[in-house]
């Protein structure tokens, strides 16, 4: 396991506060290791693509990796693959999603796993989201799975045909993390014939008498697969040692799988009651909010729902995607619109102008040196001032929303040193994981549309010959060529301040 090294220790000494879901409060994070943070994010069921909605959690745990990074912390983040166990309701109910799809699309449950596990990391890859630690893949820990579920199952479970059950009244608390829990019980959980209580859920599945599963397992239960909740627990505790520090998840994990996982992390470590957090498994509990579409295709059973590949096919590029969830607060809900998502693609042109600005700045000034790497500048009172606000922001939950603003003021300050401005901004940039230093400047910010048919160099000699036109003042020309750009569907944008002479329409 590699884990991500710490970078020197930022401006100011802020402490870092986030927001448990367990308590409902901010907290000042202590790490359970002294120096070291560690932090487990649930990650995708790959029997499909993911939809923006579900990538947002990983902008959110990735910004989360950076911040503790930033306040000099050695992280270790592991993100787990489900490739078994996870059935088509969230309840705990139903066919195991990648059955289902090897099913229906013909294939072995391997290939479609490894597929959609491979077009999830590209995504990532688009959204800068930095690799994890580790990748736990739950098949490759079904060992480890039995052996906690036998550790549990003499004090905590009970067996019925169709599998092992964990009874839920056997541990203190259960549900205080979804705040859910009622006198009917939780109502999206599976009716089983034989349950003790509505809310109990199954730690192992019996594979049906007469039917053979491509993902199978003996086990003291006879041949089947993991429940869906067992996979977590199992990969943070062996990965990462309870407790932990941080466990991630979007909003939707609060209200069965998470208080399902804490559940089973309190009966394997014999845990009384959830007023110590560290009962759960983690000592702090994040969610991120939901995406919302008003359009209605957020779903994935609404059949074609919102990829980072249809943002692509139109025209913009993933990173708007990623500035527009770093305007709003992880906990906040956050509403999709092409409209949103356009000013955001035009908010991060502007800070790669402005970037590009100072460091033109930076070499006329000082141009005997550039900029290196991790480099140490000693920074003036202002700048300082600066730094310590984004790192007020960042330590109060994350406010990504704030940091935003003071890096765009920080980049409007033309009378600062460039090179202070330059070398700040960096390490700004590094915590919001804008690659604003990385080379996505204009023509990598130009994102072809999946419809256009003219070609980048087609355009670029078209708008040649309209500004030699222009200046001879053959404007009769110049409209003709402009003309001939809006057939192909570019939008000509004379005099744009950003510096972005035509984009392809969506």
């Amino acid at each position: 396991m590699t884990d991500t090294p710490a970078p020197p220790a930022p401006a100011s000494g802020a402490p870092l506060r986030l927001f448990n879901s367990l308590t409902r409060q901010l907290e000042p994070f202590a790490p359970v290791h002294p120096g070291e943070a560690r932090v487990y994010s649930c990650g995708p069921t790959v029997y499909n693509y993911q939809h923006i909605g579900n990538m947002r959690a990983y902008v959110f745990a990735d910004t989360l990796g950076r911040t503790l990074s930033f306040k000099g912390y050695k992280l270790r983040h592991v993100i787990n693959i489900t490739d078994v166990g996870h059935l088509t309701s969230d309840a705990d109910a139903g066919d195991d999603k990648m059955e289902k799809a090897a099913t229906s699309l013909g294939k072995s449950a391997r290939e479609i796993a490894d597929f959609y596990t491979g077009e999830f990391k590209r995504d990532l890859q688009w959204l800068n989201v930095r690799d994890p630690a580790k990748w736990t893949v739950a098949t490759e820990y079904v060992p480890q799975m039995i052996e906690f579920a036998t550790a549990i199952a003499d004090k905590h479970c009970y067996e019925l045909d169709s599998g092992l059950y964990f009874d839920v009244s056997t541990v203190a608390d259960y549900g205080r993390l979804a705040r859910a829990v009622t006198d009917e019980g939780e109502g999206r959980i599976e009716e089983v014939t034989g349950k003790r209580h509505a809310a109990d859920f199954a730690i192992w599945r019996k594979t049906p008498p007469g039917e053979t599963r491509q993902m199978e397992w003996d086990s003291p239960w006879g041949m089947g697969a993991p429940g869906w909740h067992l996979e977590c627990s199992v990969m943070g505790e062996e990965e990462l040692g309870f407790p932990f520090d941080i466990h991630t998840g979007g909003i939707d994990h609060r209200e069965i799988h998470h208080p399902n996982e804490i559940a089973q992390n309190q009966a394997y470590r014999d845990a009384g009651s959830l007023d110590c957090a560290e009962h759960s498994g983690a000592r702090m509990w994040m969610h991120n909010n939901f995406l919302i579409d008003r359009g209605g295709k957020m779903s994935k059973s609404a059949g074609e729902f919102l990829r980072l590949q249809l943002l692509v096919d139109r025209g913009y590029h993933p990173l708007a995607y990623r500035l527009m969830c770093l305007q709003a607060h992880y906990r906040s809900e956050l509403e999709f619109s092409w409209e949103g998502l356009g000013a955001a693609f035009t908010r991060l042109k502007r800070l790669n102008l402005a970037v590009k600005n100072a460091q033109v700045r930076m070499h006329v000034e000082a141009p005997e040196s550039g900029l290196i790497a991790n480099e140490q500048v000693v920074f003036d009172s202002e700048i300082q001032a600066l730094l310590a606000r984004f790192d007020d922001a960042m330590s109060n939950d994350l406010n990504t929303a704030a940091a935003l603003v003071i890096l765009e003021e920080l980049l409007s300050r033309k009378k600062l040193d460039a090179r202070q401005v330059v070398r700040a901004a960096s390490m700004m940039n590094e915590v919001l994981g804008l690659e604003l230093f990385e080379g996505s400047a204009q023509r990598t910010l130009r994102i072809r549309p999946k419809a256009a048919t003219i070609m980048e160099e087609e355009i670029e000699a078209i708008l040649l010959r309209r500004k030699e036109a222009r200046a001879a003042k053959d404007f009769a020309a110049s409209d003709k060529l402009r003309d001939e750009l809006i057939a192909a569907g570019v939008e000509v944008m004379d005099g744009d301040p950003l510096g972005w002479d035509w984009r392809l329409e969506n």
